[in-house]
């Protein structure tokens, strides 16, 4: 019989010793060693931002020159400069334009943790999963800059290998990742890092900023 997983690993004892809220963030911070998505004086969007322990993670990145908003559901305690967030819904309808108006869009990069609250059943997981990514993909599209740097969570399985594709066809260059903090839970989370997010095609535009499809 396999070993349970323990929710207080080395992660989780590892964020308690250095101030961070999650063990979450070590996913943020091993990306961030292997492919520098941030950069000091960047604007990054956090979406599924609760706790903050990504916040952290990027703020310190991007230093006191740069910007982080993290958005979430549920209501995110306080964080230090320069990190701002919002209680909002990543569907919301009139998300897209308060980040023009309010959130300093565009961004140099665009995360997402973004997760459903898993009910057990492995195909309503995976189905919800995908649709948080897929909506962080089309948010991402619509605010990122040209240079910027989309990173998104997946659950493998399902309809990944779709999501994949059009992650392809709307970047440049796509890599998965499965961090060592997401391989020690024995999840099967993996992460997309994107670059080069690809202009919109203006005359087949998606509802909420989803790419169109491209012809096969």
């Amino acid at each position: 019989m396999s070993k349970a997983y323990d929710p207080r690993d080395r992660f989780w004892r590892k964020a308690k010793k250095e101030g961070l809220r999650a063990r979450s963030a070590f996913k943020l911070d091993e990306i961030q060693r292997r492919f520098h998505v941030l950069r000091a004086g960047a604007r990054v969007l956090d979406l599924g931002a609760a706790p903050g322990g990504w916040c952290q993670v990027a703020a310190r990145a991007v230093g006191p020159k740069g910007f982080v908003l993290g958005i979430d559901l549920e209501p995110i305690s306080r964080l230090p400069f320069p990190v701002e967030t919002w209680v909002a819904d990543a569907f919301s309808p009139g998300l897209l334009a308060r980040l023009r108006t309010q959130g300093r869009a565009p961004y140099d990069a665009v995360l997402s943790d973004l997760a459903p609250k898993t009910s057990g059943v492995r195909s309503s997981d995976e189905a919800r999963s995908l649709e948080l990514a897929e909506r962080a993909l089309g948010l991402s599209l619509e605010v990122l800059k040209r240079s910027g740097v989309f990173v998104v969570k997946v659950f493998m399985g399902g309809d990944f290998e779709s999501f994949l594709r059009r992650s392809r066809a709307a970047f440049l260059d796509v890599r998965v990742v499965r961090p060592e903090a997401s391989v020690a839970r024995g999840s099967k989370e993996v992460y997309l890092v994107c670059r080069g997010p690809q202009p919109l095609e203006e005359s087949a535009p998606e509802p909420d900023g989803l790419p169109p499809a491209k012809a096969t």
